[in-house]
């Protein structure tokens, strides 16, 4: 039956990659991944989990439902709906706001390509938008792009900074847009008065078990004060199901698991303490490094931004090769990220003009992501200020 099909070698040696990423950093003393230690306290997660295996409903099971009551309070949001990863959350939400084939989403291209294929995979055109130097979209950007076949803006809270949601909100009302916030790096983050999430039609939230509120696999969480779209997500996660016996549109399977949940809300015990410990680690790296030349810092605007740093990033010159001299000092720097969507294979079709992306660019080329987890010690930040200084003495 296949005889015909021309096989391509590249796409038979695809397989797992993960395994070696995870044991290319284990020999480093200041790690990225801290799993080890946040969950140290598994026994009393498992005693939690204990209960669902009892009553079986490992299904949007009780603790599901109490998680999403509590993360709703959390952020200030009338209704949040578990689904399967942060990447749903995302779809789902373009999905219920009836978004989809023909239709275009302003986003950011530098981003995770979750966000980007999120959009794809709704059957809707992304298009690119610039940044600054901040790491978030450029509201500057937004409104030359709007066509009449745009129908949202999709704000990145990179690295847990909200966006100027003041800005894109204006101009969303002017054109009549809906906003999905990606908040998958920014749970607690705010902008002013109001918590990341709660500025669009949703936010979308991911547990990832690298997020700062994570879980024991794939988790995502949505947000909204809209009676409509809760209805229409709560559909969509779930087949399309108003009850066992009754589908009311065909939907999908992305359900947060109820063992996920308990996870999740064993962790909402601790997240504004790990919260408090990122943002003390990240400012106390700015202050000391903010004096080095060859460092820039960004702007933290900290009167009006409560930034999270799911990833604390700076730009660097040299950044390559002081990448290298750091991991060679056992010092975990990474790359968030080294190439811009609108640069990557799967975006080709998408980009008219890889030119309009000029701080995108600039920051692929020289930022770098240092640990500021909370298990990070002072000494530990010590150890990395003075790794830099080395480097560039």
């Amino acid at each position: 039956m296949y005889t015909n099909i021309k096989q391509d070698t590249s796409r038979l040696e695809l397989k797992n990659f993960y395994p070696s990423q995870y044991k290319s950093t284990d020999s480093h003393a200041i790690n990225h991944n801290y799993l080890t230690e946040q969950f140290n306290d598994y026994g009393s997660i498992f005693k939690k989990i204990e209960a669902v295996v009892k009553r079986g409903d490992f299904t949007l099971g009780e603790a599901v439902d109490r998680f999403e009551g509590k993360f709703a309070e959390l952020v200030g949001s009338k209704h949040a709906i578990g689904v399967g990863s942060g990447t749903d959350a995302l779809f789902l939400s373009l999905r219920a706001l009836g978004i989809g084939q023909g239709d275009e989403v302003i986003v950011p291209t530098f981003t995770f390509y979750a966000t980007v294929g999120a959009i794809v995979a709704s059957g809707a055109t992304p298009v690119f938008a610039d940044s600054r130097h901040d790491y978030n979209i450029d509201p500057g950007r937004i409104e030359s792009l709007v066509t009449r076949r745009t129908k949202a803006i999709l704000p990145v809270h990179w690295a847990g900074k909200v966006c100027d949601m003041s800005e894109i909100g204006a101009i969303a009302r002017k054109f009549g847009l809906h906003i999905v916030e990606d908040a998958c790096h920014a749970v607690l983050a705010s902008f002013g008065n109001k918590k990341a999430g709660t500025f669009g039609d949703t936010g979308c939230f991911s547990m990832h078990p690298l997020k700062n509120l994570n879980v024991w696999g794939d988790g995502g969480i949505v947000v909204t004060n809209n009676d409509s779209i809760n209805h229409e997500l709560r559909l969509l996660r779930n087949h399309g199901l108003k009850s066992r016996d009754h589908c009311e549109r065909f939907g999908y399977n992305s359900r947060l698991d109820t063992v996920q949940a308990v996870v999740a809300e064993h962790m909402l015990e601790k997240i504004e303490a790990i919260t408090e410990k990122r943002i003390h680690n990240a400012l106390y790296l700015d202050k000391q490094l903010g004096r080095m030349s060859g460092v820039q810092v960004p702007v933290r605007d900290l009167d009006i931004h409560r930034q999270v740093f799911h990833i604390y990033s700076l730009t660097f010159e040299k950044r390559d090769e002081l990448k290298l001299f750091l991991e060679s000092k056992g010092i975990d720097a990474k790359i968030h990220y080294p190439t811009p969507i609108h640069l990557q294979p799967a975006a080709k079709k998408f980009v008219k003009n890889s030119g309009e992306y000029p701080v995108a660019e600039q920051l692929a080329r020289s930022t770098l992501s240092l640990p500021v987890h909370e298990f990070i010690t002072e000494q530990q930040l010590d150890f990395i200020v003075g790794a830099i200084k080395e480097f560039y003495s």
